[in-house]
């Protein structure tokens, strides 16, 4: 089979739906690729490029459709593409089927097989084809980027001699893949970041990332069908709406995520919120494209209002093309992966097929089912009850528990009656320090246990050292005996330690 890949005709794209990286990994699918002649250009990929990587070239587009078996592009095709589209051929691009039904439509005539990248369902199994999330994490990135240069101030706090001056303040709403991607972006430029989400799980994410995460005081689900938000009660919204406004004078770059599939976006980010925040700030509105977050947004244009610039860009993921480019002709090879390469095969029965085919062999299908709606985030109590007992709940039975008082009294009365005073001071300090160190232990969290094995590993080492002292002392046997044991145990942490260090370091470097 044979795909064909078309330069982009849309004003303003750079993206190109493959590079000379993806041709290889196409061909070891089974499939011919055929690359229109500059399609890459925009997107710093040459023609030399393709061609080394085995891709035919070709000029005009009769050439490239002759024969071919599959589409794959970036944009929608437009009325002029859609005639020269051979009938029969996979058309795989962004294609927006609930907003352009009249595009459906037309594709549905000229007697093609359209699979629309946007409709991929966010799902676990979906997740490496997944374009709108590719896509999103460069332009979270980019829109910081791009209020960093509108700004006027520093991003990132500064003491010189002259003085010193505080990091700005980012304000995210909406922590989706782009907000996440935009907190990093505003922390690892240094600048002091908050985000808000309706989606109460989402808390920990922007926590992690080291941003503070911004909170209305009334009680009330955000999860959506299909990992999206959905929309909230009256009551929420206004509880927001205050929220905001006590934060934007204080906010120097609003950052606004927030959409809701097949409706417009929701207003957000007010006309007064912006008159309150300083001269200078910036607003970046990442749903310019569904009518805006912001209101004063102008679609590809940077607006003014009292002062502060309100950015409607369209286009942020082609404003980093190569990479943008990279990850969206990826997520076509997985696709195409799973529909069977070289043997391609669109499975209705599939429910990733399913999902993302908006019209099959000239057919409009109708929309699959919606994804059911992600369940509201367990409390306390239940998560207690999900994850198993606490820890501080595992009790011994009554009887075993008084059975093991009483022997302890006996033991702890026979010390003090016949044992030697050097011994009880001893057994004194190793029962307080078994009992310190299993509280301690018993009581750190599990997510910091790979950073205790450094504590552990110094504890072994010290006891290490314990053992080697008393070994050496020769006053008894025994006590030789048992100060090998204790260097043999300790041993055997302090390699196991480093053994999780060595493996937990190679998930962080770059290759590994």
């Amino acid at each position: 089979m044979r795909v064909a890949i078309p330069r982009e005709t849309f004003a303003g794209e750079r993206r190109v739906a493959a590079t000379p990286d993806t041709v290889g990994r196409l061909k070891k699918l089974g499939l011919q690729v055929r690359v229109q002649t500059g399609a890459g250009a925009e997107a710093g990929f040459s023609d030399d490029a393709f061609a080394d990587a085995g891709a035919e070239l070709v000029d005009s587009t009769t050439a490239l459709y002759d024969g071919a078996d599959i589409v794959a592009k970036i944009r929608a095709p437009s009325d002029a593409e859609i005639a020269e589209l051979p009938k029969g051929v996979v058309l795989i691009a962004l294609l927006w089927p609930l907003q352009n039904p009249d595009l459906v439509e037309k594709l549905a005539a000229a007697g093609l097989t359209a699979i629309s990248l946007d409709r991929i369902p966010r799902i676990s199994r979906a997740q490496k084809m997944d374009v709108l999330s590719s896509m999103a994490n460069i332009a979270g990135y980019r829109a910081v980027v791009e209020a960093a240069n509108l700004l006027p101030r520093f991003m990132g706090g500064q003491i010189t001699a002259a003085g010193k001056t505080p990091p700005a303040r980012v304000l995210v709403i909406g922590a989706g893949v782009a907000g996440l991607a935009a907190i990093g972006a505003a922390r690892g430029m240094g600048a002091e970041v908050f985000a808000f989400d309706t989606r109460a799980a989402v808390r920990e994410q922007v926590q992690s990332m080291g941003a503070k995460f911004l909170e209305v005081q009334i009680e009330e689900s955000g999860e959506g069908a299909g990992g999206y938000a959905k929309v909230m009660s009256k009551e929420f919204i206004d509880a927001e709406m205050a929220l905001f406004r006590e934060h934007a004078p204080r906010t120097d770059i609003v950052i606004t995520t927030a959409l809701i599939p097949g409706k417009p976006a929701p207003k957000l980010w007010l006309a007064d919120m912006v008159e309150r925040m300083q001269p200078g700030s910036v607003v970046v509105d990442l749903a310019a494209a569904q009518g805006g977050n912001c209101e004063g947004t102008v679609p590809d244009e940077v607006a003014k209002h009292h002062g502060v610039s309100i950015v409607g860009y369209t286009d942020l993921t082609s404003r980093l093309p190569a990479h943008a480019s990279q990850f969206f002709a990826r997520n076509i090879v997985h696709l195409l992966s799973d529909m069977g390469g070289g043997e391609l095969k669109v499975d209705l029965d599939d429910e990733v097929v399913r999902a993302a085919t908006c019209v099959h062999a000239g057919e409009v299908l109708p929309p699959p089912p919606p994804p059911e709606p992600s369940p509201p985030p367990p409390k306390q109590e239940e998560r207690a009850h999900v994850a198993g007992p606490k820890k501080a709940e595992v009790a011994l039975p009554e009887n075993v528990r008084w059975a093991f008082a009483g022997l302890g009294a006996v033991l702890a009365l026979s010390i003090g009656m016949y044992a030697p005073d050097d011994f009880v001071q001893h057994f004194t300090v190793f029962i307080l320090a078994c009992f310190v160190g299993w509280q301690v232990v018993w009581n750190v969290t599990p997510a910091l246990h790979t950073p205790l094995m450094s504590v552990t590993n110094a504890i072994s080492g010290i006891i290490v050292i314990g053992g080697f002292i008393q070994a050496g002392a020769n006053r008894d046997q025994t006590a030789t005996w048992l100060a090998a044991v204790a260097i043999l145990f300790a041993s055997i942490n302090i390699a196991g330690g480093f053994l999780v260090t060595e493996r937990m370091l190679a998930m962080f470097r770059k290759g590994a």
